[in-house]
């Protein structure tokens, strides 16, 4: 059983890398879309599909309530958004 729970820990480590890297994905674009104050280059059906599928995650992370799918795709959610509303010219 041993090799299991190192296999288990070993995956949630690797899980939680991939989280970290996924939510940081998105920053530098929401960064350049802020400092620039310029979106025209992003495509409004990726950043859709994107907010979409994050908000589907999220919700499964709530079903199965597993906490790190709903902090990271809802956290991919909030940035996801902003570079949307930006996007679309939403001022807060």
């Amino acid at each position: 059983m041993s090799g299991l729970a190192l296999s288990t820990d070993l995956a949630n480590r690797i899980g939680g890398v991939a989280s970290v890297i996924t939510v940081m994905a998105f920053l530098p674009q929401a960064w350049k879309i802020w400092r620039h104050r310029d979106a025209a280059a992003i495509s409004l059906r990726t950043y859709l599909l994107l907010v979409s599928a994050s908000a589907l995650w999220t919700w499964f992370g709530l079903v199965i309530q597993s906490v790190p799918v709903i902090l990271t795709n809802s956290i991919c959610l909030v940035v996801q958004t902003s570079i949307l509303m930006l996007k679309l010219g939403v001022r807060g």
